[in-house]
């Protein structure tokens, strides 16, 4: 259980089918670095009832999460939600990728007053779909776009909805009309800063706010400036000078305000760390640096932030992860029993064609693998729902035997899965000695990998020749 220090928000549920399930909160940290935060977790008790509780001090996105389905929305202070999670089929992730194709949590709010917030907002944003949708070749970039089509939507929001008042409707549905109104190229980045950023206090507190100004400045500082060129930038940010970097970039008109710059520098540095023009190691040294020496508290918690997420990336690449899973027989596994070994882990489904035939080519050169570097161990984690189909697949098939390496179960590990990169099956992954990813992507089998794997001992003698 998540122990959650303050509440001000309940939200009480009732599942169809969900009894022993986990359930968990989530909301994000701040709209810059996304860092996910567990508000609060529950199981589904035998009654199929549950409760989730989070704090909020002004009305904040977070999602419930079962398994590998979520659904989002808002949350007001003070409030409870009543909810009904009807009858779901869970096993719908074993029949389609919901990575790529979501099916969303099927949360029921009961009780809502029409003009409750969800409510409100999913009537706005109905009406810009079907609008988008009405409207489409207007803003199709293969023909004649006509940004006065954006005026023709804001009116009918205001038809809709009545005039926007100052308070968080208002503003949620007059900063998506901006975002969209930039993506659509109808007006000009430096109009809607001018409008939306100039001489207006910066509503860090905001999401869609702060989603507005991370769209307005995104990309304009990272990959170089008209002043600036990228290979300048990423000196300063490999010496640290950040002193310098942000003066630089306040010659940009947009950028003179110094809360403002400073705001667009953190989010710069998050894109530079992404770039591989940039040295990560000294990015990350920047955003601590801001984090420590900026005259604004906003920013420091948003560096610190920052800093967290960027280094949960890094550890991502460059940190053993002691993962404990069963195996066929139900003892524990930890992948730190594998430490000093090269581990060529497979993520399948043994019920699928696709994992069967990597399967096979496995054991084709498991022996031969084996034989070449005794530091080299197959580990096969079964991603089936229910575990008794790895279980038979090795015990009572003819050719289980020939599997005979490592096998673990997922045991409903989603948060492992995501942390690999894994959204479809067979995925693989090789992991070095020290239990860190040999590279971002790793071939199957079917690629010859096994032929010739990285972990082979080469004779460094001939080099000497």
């Amino acid at each position: 259980m998540c122990a959650v220090a303050q509440t001000n928000v309940l939200i009480s549920g009732t599942s169809a089918n969900a009894i022993g399930k986990r359930m968990a909160l989530y909301g994000y940290s701040d709209m810059l670095s996304m860092h996910e935060v567990l508000l609060d977790e529950t199981l589904v008790d035998s009654s199929g009832r549950f409760e989730l509780r989070c704090f909020a001090d002004y009305p904040r996105l977070v999602y419930v999460e079962v398994e590998c389905y979520n659904q989002s929305f808002f949350v007001e202070p003070g409030r409870t939600y009543t909810v009904w999670l009807p009858e779901f089929d869970w096993s719908v992730d074993e029949r389609r990728n919901v990575y790529l194709d979501p099916e969303p949590l099927p949360l029921e709010f009961i009780g809502l007053q029409a003009d409750e917030l969800n409510l409100r907002i999913g009537r706005f944003e109905a009406l810009v779909d079907s609008f988008m949708v009405a409207n489409r070749v207007f803003f199709d970039p293969r023909y004649k776009p006509d940004p006065r089509r954006m005026d023709t939507l804001r009116r009918e929001v205001l038809k809709a909805v009545g005039p926007l008042e100052d308070d968080f409707f208002g503003r949620y549905v007059n900063y998506s009309l901006a975002e969209l109104s930039l993506a659509m190229r109808a007006v000009s980045r430096a109009k809607l800063i001018d409008r939306y950023v100039k001489n207006q206090p910066v509503r860090y507190y905001d999401e869609q706010y702060m989603r507005l100004f991370l769209a307005l400045y995104a990309g304009s500082i990272s990959h170089g400036t008209r002043r600036i060129g990228q290979d300048r930038l990423a000196m300063w940010v490999e010496s640290g000078d950040a002193v310098r970097y942000a003066d630089s970039i306040g010659l940009d008109p947009l950028l003179r305000n110094e809360q403002v710059r400073e705001l667009a520098m953190l989010q710069a540095l998050k894109e530079s760390f992404y770039d591989r023009a940039y040295s990560r190691d000294a990015v990350l040294r920047m955003v601590e640096s801001v984090g420590n020496s900026s005259k604004f508290p906003e920013h420091r918690k948003l560096a610190s932030s920052l800093a967290q997420s960027l280094k949960g990336d890094m550890s991502t690449e460059n940190e053993m992860v002691d993962i404990v899973l069963p195996d066929v027989d139900r003892n524990p596994v930890s992948l730190s029993d594998f430490a000093g070994k090269w581990v060529y882990m497979g993520f399948v489904r043994v019920g699928e064609p696709a994992s069967l035939s990597e399967i096979e080519t496995m054991a084709h050169f498991r022996d031969s693998v084996y034989a070449k570097n005794p530091d080299v161990v197959f580990v096969c984690v079964s991603c089936d729902r229910e575990f008794q189909r790895m279980y038979h697949f090795l015990k009572n098939n003819r050719r289980g035997h020939r599997y005979n390496w490592t096998w673990l179960h997922y045991d409903g590990n989603y948060r492992m899965l995501e942390r690999y990169g894994v959204v479809s099956y067979p995925t693989f992954i090789l992991l070095k000695p020290d239990g860190t990813p040999y590279s971002e992507l790793t071939p199957p089998p079917a690629s010859g990998i096994l032929l010739h794997g990285p972990w082979e001992k080469r004779d460094e003698s001939m080099w000497d020749r």
